[in-house]
């Protein structure tokens, strides 16, 4: 069937107005431009929270319990493409190419790196995770539709995340906790234990999924700039011990991903067998 998602991107932001960045804004109009005949619609905070309250009034006070601003971005974004369908992009997201090839999909997201998650690999057979920053769905998609769920789930029961936290960077907890009880690391281990809504889902792989220069791109796309605005500022020396403990770690997890190959599928089409998984950690305890 033709015609799956619908012309139409959707971006925002949350939190102090801001003038946006020349980057940001030089990619908010190249989505425009290469998209022509495209519904564009954007939401400032004032706008995201009355379409909470009219759209999902069950989610307000859940939406309004998130600690912190990205949760409540990372939450909003399912929200709105589970209503409206069409596409999601984070503001500095850049593309290199239209959408319209996309619309025949039922529901698009991007790979995004090999991930950390001990749970992750050795529980559910997924090394890698998939990006949030750009997706695309058609209206109701059930996918989205659990996604919301667990990060409902997530924020309701802080032990929920815990299992994803194996495996996380020291120093930097917080920010791993915020992507996996909302953010890819939630989007991804809802991908792995709904086998059957992942086959509804495009998954754009690279070619190689080992080779960093394969990460946070939308496909052939588009790429995601990653200015992390929404991490939090550390000081000097604890940045520097936080990047060479995560560089340490994601070097061990590429060399651990490289035993499986360059390429990926999805968990029910070419699961990792607990063998296999113990073959990548036969060290490391549960």
């Amino acid at each position: 069937m033709q015609g799956q998602i619908p012309k139409k991107i959707i971006q925002f932001r949350i939190g102090k107005p801001v003038k946006e960045s020349l980057g940001n804004r030089a990619a908010m109009s190249n989505l425009k431009l290469l998209n022509p005949g495209f519904e564009y619609l954007f939401f400032d905070d004032a706008h995201v929270k009355e379409f909470v309250e009219r759209e999902f009034p069950e989610y307000r006070e859940v939406f309004d319990s998130f600690q912190s601003t990205i949760q409540r971005c990372d939450f909003f974004r399912y929200l709105a493409v589970y209503r409206l369908g069409g596409f999601y992009f984070d503001l500095d997201v850049l593309l290199a190419s239209g959408l319209s090839d996309l619309l025949e999909q039922d529901c698009v997201f991007p790979f995004e790196r090999v991930n950390f998650s001990h749970f992750l690999r050795k529980d559910l057979g997924m090394d890698w995770q998939i990006g949030n920053y750009a997706f695309g769905a058609k209206p109701g998609h059930p996918f989205l539709d659990a996604i919301i769920k667990n990060c409902v789930r997530g924020q309701k029961d802080r032990g929920w995340v815990k299992p994803m936290m194996r495996g996380s960077p020291p120093l930097i907890e917080d920010e791993y906790f915020v992507l996996n009880s909302t953010g890819p690391g939630l989007v991804s281990r809802t991908f792995a234990e709904n086998p059957d809504l992942a086959q509804t889902v495009k998954v754009l792989f690279p070619d190689d999924v080992c080779d960093v220069r394969n990460w946070n791109l939308f496909g052939d796309y588009g790429v995601h700039l990653m200015d992390s605005s929404w991490r939090e500022k550390r000081g000097f020396v604890r940045q520097r011990l936080t990047n060479y403990c995560r560089d340490w770690i994601q070097q061990r997890r590429i060399q651990d991903s490289r035993k499986l190959g360059k390429s990926r599928h999805h968990p029910s089409k070419l699961p990792v067998s607990a063998a296999a998984a113990d073959e990548l950690h036969p060290t490391e305890s549960r």
